[in-house]
């Protein structure tokens, strides 16, 4: 049982659930207005995601019956490739740009109201 759960952290996550799990990430970001901070923390730290990696491995008895083992060996085996931290660094920028364009179109919409 224990070993068939570490077996399982060397094993990449499937998409869908690293599309959920990038995605989840960067919007609970974005909507804290961390995106600059967060940036660079993760470009500064991408080297060293694997050992991140292993590092939520070592602490997973700690921290597991707070959040969940699954959780947990999900967050692993996403800090385990340097690919899935640049892939969070894009997406976090895909919603930045979002959030300028819905700004950019709340202001034009605004000042043309404003004129009539």
């Amino acid at each position: 049982m224990v070993l068939e759960y570490f077996d399982k952290l060397s094993e990449p996550l499937p998409e869908e659930d690293l599309a959920k799990l990038v995605d989840d990430f960067a919007r609970a970001i974005v909507r804290r207005g961390l995106e600059a901070p967060a940036i660079m923390f993760l470009e500064m730290n991408k080297p060293l995601s694997y050992i991140a990696g292993q590092g939520v491995i070592v602490a997973t008895p700690l921290i597991a019956p707070l959040v969940g083992a699954d959780r947990m060996g999900r967050f692993s085996r996403f800090l385990q490739s340097p690919d899935n931290i640049e892939r969070l660094i894009q997406r976090i920028e895909e919603l930045v740009e979002e959030k300028k364009e819905r700004a950019n179109n709340n202001d034009e919409s605004g000042s043309a109201e404003s004129q009539t």
